[in-house]
């Protein structure tokens, strides 16, 4: 099993799960001060922190990888991230880490491994990708040519969106299959379509010329998901470059060795009746208060993991998008609400830029949310409709939850919410 990393007898250090807490937000970047201005250092400084962004295209709000540096840092310039992860020239690109995101370019090295593995999966001799080889052929002609290209810029019969994997066609499956062996690249996006280019036309020589076996990288990977978290178990620290169990704990044994990771026990952290083992990173900072209002994407590291979440904050999270519209309970895209090292409610926001209103389509409050939950939530509400270029807050009529109606007279909107 992942967690069986250390044995028994090891002498683990009590942490109190609220001490758990603090050390886990202290490690995300929550409890600072916030900086006077922000510019691509503060932001850089954000992602180098998390070690990515993770993507997603939904945007119903605002698209994902955009909300935890709003989180952490409050109101930015977006055009700064996209010089950052957009533009060709920044110094980000994307893979596979979590799930899609935004890493790095020198951190690609890191990843061969992981593209070994998917060549090893998908460019076997009876699948799609070598009974295709014409048209793979073709494409690498193409991006040599041409240099980075989006797929609709792609002239070719196989362009066409047919069959399985999401409606792609021929040209589309054929450049994603590349981008996942590593023979391509991203250099940057266009109306947030990824450009794909031949690594060495993305890449920068440093990244290119270095070498990390699987070993190596792995540990590496390991150490900062432990840096990232704080505090963490083996699952937790496994799951955040999505590395399998077995060589996340072989890693975990180097590290602890090594002195980078100390054994702890947090009481409440168990699994079959049992104290799951944990370990916190030498250098996690142990804050004795954490001061945070923030709304968190679903996809934000301090909640991706879901488990994490129920463990470390008592939050059952489960984001509804796929649910159909009658049996969704919290709303289609659902934000926790950070205050200080609670999660104490969610709110599902829509930003309807037409109108210029930031909408409140519901609000729910976690059991045992403070008194002041709704006098922080207010001003951070107004904040976020100021980020997001929107001139005011709104509660819907039909807006659902326990904290719709208080929400909705403190806005001066109202809210047919139910039980008002």
């Amino acid at each position: 099993m992942v967690d069986q990393v250390s044995p028994a007898s090891v002498s683990r250090e009590l942490v109190s799960p609220a001490l758990a807490r603090r050390i886990a937000l202290a490690a995300q970047g929550f409890g600072r001060p916030r900086p006077a201005a922000i510019g691509t250092r503060q932001l850089n400084g954000v992602i180098d922190r998390l070690g990515l962004l993770q993507i997603d295209s939904v945007n119903v709000f605002e698209r994902s990888h955009y909300l935890p540096v709003f989180a952490r840092l409050g109101g930015y310039d977006r055009a700064l991230l996209d010089r950052l992860t957009f533009d060709a020239r920044g110094p980000h690109t994307e893979y596979w880490a979590h799930e899609a995101a935004f890493v790095r370019k020198e951190d690609w090295p890191l990843f061969a491994w992981r593209m070994e593995d998917y060549r090893a999966r998908y460019g076997a001799a009876d699948g799609w990708f070598a009974q295709n080889r014409e048209t793979v052929e073709w494409l690498r002609r193409e991006l040599a040519a041409n240099g980075p290209l989006v797929a609709g810029e792609i002239e070719h019969d196989a362009n066409t969106r047919t069959g399985p994997w999401w409606g792609w066609s021929g040209v589309k499956r054929a450049l994603e299959s590349l981008f996942l062996f590593g023979e391509v690249a991203i250099a940057g996006r266009t109306r947030f379509q990824r450009r794909y280019g031949l690594v060495e036309d993305v890449l920068p020589a440093s990244a290119l010329d270095r070498t990390v076996d699987r070993e190596d990288a792995v540990r590496e990977l390991i150490r900062r998901s432990a840096v990232a978290h704080g505090i963490g178990t083996a699952k937790d620290f496994a799951d955040y470059y999505r590395i399998k169990g077995a060589p996340a704990a072989a890693a975990i044994r180097d590290l602890e060795e090594a002195g980078d990771l100390l054994p702890v026990r947090v009481p409440g952290w168990e699994s079959n009746g049992k104290p799951t083992p944990a370990w916190v990173h030498r250098d996690a900072r142990k804050p004795r208060r954490i001061e945070a209002a923030a709304l968190l994407s679903p996809f934000d590291p301090v909640v991706w993991f879901r488990d994490r979440a129920l463990r470390m904050f008592g939050f059952h999270y489960r984001i509804e998008i796929y649910t159909p519209a009658p049996q969704r309970v919290y709303g289609y895209y659902s934000l926790p609400i950070l205050l200080d090292d609670a999660l104490v409610g969610r709110i599902d926001l829509k930003s309807d830029r037409q109108a210029g209103v930031l909408r409140v389509q519901s609000a729910w409050t976690e059991p045992g949310a403070p008194p002041a939950t709704l006098d922080r939530l207010v001003p951070l509400l107004h904040e976020t409709a100021a980020w997001q270029g929107l001139a005011s807050v709104t509660v819907s009529d039909t807006a659902r939850g326990d904290l719709a109606p208080a929400l909705a007279r403190a806005l001066g909107t109202t809210a047919a919410a139910a039980g008002e």
